[in-house]
């Protein structure tokens, strides 16, 4: 371990000895296991890191694994790691000869309980390949200073070969990393206006004001906390989307085949409809085998491929051109209930075609859960991609990328990559169910904020709906923000901070051209102008994304 510019780095190929040996590293596991250091000439390939560096080139081969738990040990100095600190592990892994593809995981072990164990912490996970480096983006935080601390990376099958390069843990610094989305987020959600006010005002003074952004913000309602004058309260005031939790899924409306239910879901969509809120219908299906109702696993494949397309025809004709948004067959990438039962590889796109035949103006979205954590090799964002891809090619029209945010201590930079991947297919982007789980209501502030920033710097990404908002009425306990009694807590208030910081509020005078020029974030806008003779007007606008080119808008004679 060094400290190098104030972080803690954890650089195990700058450990090597000049004589060839290792420093510091350790095999463990087995007694075959072995390390060893080598040269990687082909890392001119790879891209600058998340992080910002560039590969070394200089990786340790962890080789004679005899089981899956043997690998790779760096001691982390005492008194390194700080409790309440979010770190981040980043390096790059590839895999030897023996499997073309294998989950390759890195743990924190801290202080050995009675039996001489570790507790083991999660950093991070990958899905590493043969002949190919993929890069480590993982992060942890701990609860109370450790006595002790190690590194270890594991976890491929018996008897492959893994390599480690570049192996890194540094303390992440937010304050940073918030600097650098300045231009970014200005560059995506702000337009330089000019207003044509005309040369008959004068030298008007001007007010211009925000009204609303274009930017939504929502959460996911029930039948029992709309009964909380509290929640409806923020609800109203501050989201602009809902989506049910349970009430649209086929578990809730056909709890027994053939009994239809829709009464919730009614009523939540009545109540979005009087309050002039958009809700998102999720979801048509679920392919969690764990998420499907038991008369469904008892149909044969005949049966089964009936009740689907009886789902879809009588929930999406019922609602057509009531739901914007569709999550059509809820993670995929974790579930393949309808298509193992069914036998059939396309069925997901024939779902999704189906859908877009009856309600062609609905968005139709995938849906899952820990592609922006680098935490789960069977959701990273290139497989992700690559689903969205396949279902094109199906010729499955996909208008929506949901990403459902269940997130902890989470990254900026690691975020930002998931986005990036996911950006090139050129489908938008939402977070669908983000709720930010962290018992310390002030970091639980601290990495709401993190998630936000992030989110709203991205030109891809065009909403963030939220998984609950209000205590005792939400999946995950401690993400909550607003407490029960109705009181926004300090992660909520972070949320209105960064809705009044996202809105514009401009002032000046009408230049000698007629004009007023100011540049503002994109939503719907009244401006107030007062002549020299204290005459005055209100007119409204909408400042909408565009290219570089300043949006002018006449109101001269408006």
């Amino acid at each position: 371990l060094a400290h190098l510019h104030g972080a803690l780095v954890c650089c195990l190929f700058q450990d090597v000895n000049m004589d060839g040996s290792l420093a510091g590293c350790e095999a463990f596991g087995s007694r075959t296991t072995m390390l060893s250091v080598h040269s990687e000439e082909e890392t001119a390939m790879l891209p600058i890191t998340v992080g910002g560096s560039k590969p070394s080139g200089r990786y340790i081969l962890v080789s004679g694994r005899a089981d899956e738990k043997d690998g790779l040990r760096q001691p982390i100095t005492t008194g390194a790691l700080k409790p309440r600190v979010t770190y981040r592990v980043a390096g790059w892994i590839s895999l030897g000869a023996g499997a073309a593809r294998g989950t390759v995981r890195v743990n924190l072990g801290v202080d050995e309980d009675d039996n001489g164990n570790e507790n083991l912490v999660e950093c991070g996970v990958v899905s590493a390949e043969a002949g190919g480096w993929t890069e480590l983006m993982g992060a942890f935080r701990l609860r109370t200073e450790p006595r002790s601390a190690a590194i270890y990376v594991h976890g491929a099958p018996a008897g492959v070969d893994v390599k480690v390069m570049d192996l890194r843990v540094f303390q992440t610094d937010r304050k940073a990393r918030f600097r650098q989305l300045r231009d970014k987020t200005d560059k995506a959600r702000k337009r330089d206006v000019v207003l044509k006010l005309g040369a008959a005002t004068g030298a008007a003074s001007v007010r211009v004001v925000q009204m609303d952004s274009a930017f939504p913000f929502g959460t996911c309602i029930n039948t029992t906390v709309i009964q909380n004058p509290a929640f409806v309260d923020f609800f109203t005031n501050h989201m602009d989307w809902a989506v049910f939790e349970n009430e649209l899924k086929w578990y809730h409306t056909e709890a027994q085949q053939g009994q239809l239910n829709y009464r919730d879901a009614d009523a939540l969509l009545d109540f979005c409809d009087r309050l002039g809120k958009r809700a998102r219908g999720h979801c048509i299906f679920w392919s969690a085998d764990g998420a499907v109702q038991q008369w469904v696993k008892n149909l044969d494949r005949d049966q089964l491929r009936s009740a689907v397309q009886s789902r879809i025809q009588g929930l999406v004709s019922r609602y057509a051109g009531r739901f914007p948004h569709y999550d059509v067959n809820n993670e995929m990438l974790h579930g393949r209930f309808f298509r193992d039962r069914l036998g059939d590889e396309d069925v997901p796109a024939f779902m999704f075609k189906e859908v877009a035949r009856l309600d062609p103006d609905a968005a139709l979205f995938v849906n899952d859960y820990n592609v922006e954590c680098a935490n789960d090799p069977n959701a990273t964002p290139d497989k992700y991609a690559e689903q969205v891809a396949w279902l094109q090619s199906c010729g499955a029209v996909v208008r929506g990328i949901g990403l459902q945010g269940h997130v902890s201590n989470p990254v900026g930079e690691v975020v930002c990559g998931a986005l990036d991947r996911l950006a090139a297919t050129g489908v938008p982007i939402w977070f669908t169910e983000l709720d930010v789980c962290e018992p310390d209501v002030g970091l639980r502030a601290q990495d709401l904020e993190v998630v936000l920033r992030e989110a709203y710097a991205h030109p891809a990404v065009e909403g963030v709906v939220f998984w609950g908002i209000m205590q005792g009425k939400m999946w995950r306990k401690d993400a909550w923000l607003v407490d029960a009694d109705g009181t926004v807590n300090e992660a909520g208030q972070t949320l209105l901070n960064l809705q009044k910081e996202w809105k514009t509020d401009a002032r000046g005078s009408v230049d000698g051209d007629g004009n007023f020029k100011f540049r503002g974030f994109h939503g719907r806008y009244v401006v107030e102008v007062t002549t020299p003779t204290g005459k005055q007007m209100l007119k409204t606008f909408t400042v909408e994304k565009g290219d570089n080119t300043p949006l002018l808008v006449d109101l001269a004679d408006a």
